[in-house]
């Protein structure tokens, strides 16, 4: 595999490296055409390589944030990002895959189940980084997002940004956003994942972690998906198995469970 990092910089790149004894290859001296071998990318801003690997069937491992986990909990008082998902080919987890849920436990985290009374729909609105990734604008895609919405529903539509900072991200959480919401409306962003876990129905727009869980017509917004607690759960243990702690990036654990 080859490693790559902008100016050799990347930290989690580096601990995936560091853990087989391979080395890390920085962006500028980088030569695609060199040999074949997979890639290992982190950063949707890497689109043009992402899209290259596409268009030339060449395998890679994109590495971005995890799922569950990275939020504040009794196993994570401070909210650190501790936890990474590496993708193969893509960059999300797809399809649910049957999986042991000894990852899923070691979180220490719930499925809450079905919330129903909330009074709003919240719209997640996509950053910068997945706006061009997809060529979407961003302002566009929430103007037009609302104005589908409200063609089904007279619920009060609020849109959510996603705080520039982490810091902001840990005091402000989605958590406490989605205390009055009946369903959650997104572009790719985790945070439909964590809606579904704290039991809130979500709908995503592209490719999307949570999309086997989510419905993604927004002319069923009054009537969303609401899979069963065993669904959610083989989901949860699939998705833990895709995800990995620090830890697990320097000891060589994340590439043994990948099988590499």
């Amino acid at each position: 595999m080859q490693f790559l990092s902008k100016n050799l910089q990347d930290e989690y790149v580096g601990m995936l490296a560091n853990s087989c004894n391979s080395n890390v290859c920085g962006y500028d001296i980088f030569d695609y055409n060199a040999s074949s071998e997979p890639l290992v990318i982190r950063g949707i801003l890497k689109h043009k390589l992402i899209k290259r690997c596409w268009a030339d069937a060449r395998d890679f491992y994109y590495i971005d944030s995890g799922y569950f986990g990275n939020q504040k909990s009794n196993k994570n008082p401070l909210g650190t990002k501790l936890y990474h998902r590496i993708v193969k080919n893509d960059l999300q987890h797809g399809s649910v895959v049957e999986r042991p849920d000894d990852r899923w436990l070691k979180l220490g985290l719930s499925l809450s189940e079905w919330r129903t009374g909330g009074r709003s729909i919240l719209v997640a609105a996509p950053d910068e980084k997945p706006c061009k990734f997809y060529g979407v604008d961003k302002d566009t895609w929430v103007a037009e997002t609302v104005a589908t919405i409200k063609q089904f529903t007279d619920r009060p539509v609020i849109v959510r940004d996603r705080a520039k900072l982490r810091s902001e991200r840990i005091t402000n959480t989605l958590q406490e956003a989605l205390s009055d919401t009946v369903a959650l409306v997104t572009f790719n962003s985790v945070a439909a994942t964590e809606a579904i876990m704290y039991g809130i129905p979500a709908f995503t727009l592209v490719n999307n972690a949570a999309s086997p869980m989510a419905l993604q017509d927004l002319s069923k917004i009054e009537t969303p998906y609401y899979p069963t607690m065993d669904e959610r759960y083989a989901w949860a243990c699939h998705l833990a198995y895709g995800q990995f702690h620090v830890s697990e990036l320097k000891d060589g654990s994340a590439l043994r469970i990948l099988g590499l």
